[in-house]
């Protein structure tokens, strides 16, 4: 349920309804907005009684709400959540674009694609030094040196930067290195993980499992809330169908439906989605329109020597045409991509 205090309710006021529901053994999750405070109270809500709430001194009203993804749900918090991510706002009217290869696979291959992606426009550096792959026997990731290149990449180029982690036990090591902790589709439903994220109160991009629905998407983003993390994103990068083409099959409609459902900033991966960089563009421009906050993108200086997912990846110069169509779409929707904030030295080359 959703407790809103009356604009002249009292601190006293307010701190007995917190106490209230946390007595009742709920959590009390605190909104202040400009004229009214609003306590989201977390758990089944049994023991606490509706109409004795709604009498105690300063409470204005008791919503219910009825979705089972409460604290991830419009009822919840009918405002878009916007929060910063290095120097930009992820959700709101700010359009993110994050970029890199699919896999880190030496401190060269990372510093030339930070270098080019940034060039080009992208906010967020991406890539992977953990893997899950359906083979055992393929590439799994450079682990914590990737990391450490990330690290640097990022620093060099002024770049935030965004990775898979795989298991809970990860979690304090990627969270050393790392701005944004990537849950992969395989992992959407691992709730050990989805807990141990939530704890971090690290920033989290939660990708939709590959058969998953969308309400099972919005419970997984409310095992992350539901430890008062709110900064997370979801993302939709397509799930599987009987279709052969394209790797998956982007689910655009899941882009405005998330954002009907959810206050969350929803962002889109169109490398995945179609599993073929010659239509990762077109699936890009039509998030967009779709309402999208941002796309993460698969970026590689030569996709044919890729370890990992070439076949899917764009090559810088592709990505740079591929961006200035964007920022014309953008505008029309009444999004804004910025300019990327300069590196520290903007003569520096990639090494």
């Amino acid at each position: 349920m959703i407790i809103i205090m009356n604009v002249n309710a009292t601190v006293r006021e307010k701190s007995a309804v917190i106490s209230k529901v946390e007595d009742s053994g709920c959590k009390a999750n605190i909104f202040e907005g400009v004229e009214h405070m609003v306590i989201g109270v977390i758990g089944d809500g049994r023991p606490l009684n509706r109409d004795q709430v709604r009498l105690m001194p300063g409470v204005e009203r008791v919503v219910p709400v009825l979705k089972p993804f409460k604290v991830a749900s419009r009822e919840f918090k009918p405002a878009d959540t916007v929060f910063p991510i290095g120097d930009y706002m992820v959700g709101g009217d700010e359009f993110i674009i994050m970029a890199g290869p699919c896999s880190v696979e030496s401190r060269s291959q990372i510093m030339e694609t930070a270098h080019a992606v940034k060039e080009a426009g992208a906010h967020i550096l991406r890539g992977g030094a953990f893997k899950p792959r359906s083979s055992p026997y393929s590439f799994q990731g450079l682990g914590e040196e990737g990391l450490i290149y990330l690290k640097e990449a990022s620093e060099k180029y002024n770049m935030p930067f965004i990775t898979e982690v795989m298991e809970p036990a990860l979690v304090p090591l990627v969270s050393q290195y790392a701005d944004i902790l990537q849950i992969g589709a395989r992992n959407m439903q691992n709730y050990a993980l989805l807990h141990a994220v939530g704890r971090s109160q690290h920033p989290v991009l939660l990708k939709r499992g590959m058969s998953s629905l969308i309400e099972e998407w919005l419970m997984c983003a409310e095992y992350i809330l539901s430890h008062g993390n709110t900064r997370v994103m979801l993302c939709e990068r397509g799930i599987r169908t009987f279709e052969t083409y394209t790797r998956n099959t982007f689910d655009i409609n899941a882009i405005p439906v998330a954002k009907h459902l959810s206050h969350l900033p929803v962002i889109a991966d169109p490398s995945h989605a179609t599993g073929k960089w010659e239509y990762v563009a077109a699936g890009a421009k039509a998030s967009i329109a779709a309402g999208a906050d941002g796309v993460i993108l698969e970026v590689h200086p030569r996709p044919d020597e890729a370890w990992s997912d070439g076949r899917q990846s764009l090559k810088p110069e592709k990505f740079a045409e591929l961006v200035h169509q964007m920022k014309a779409i953008a505008t029309a929707v009444d999004k804004n991509i910025v300019d990327p904030i300069p590196a520290m030295d903007p003569m520096m080359l990639p090494v």
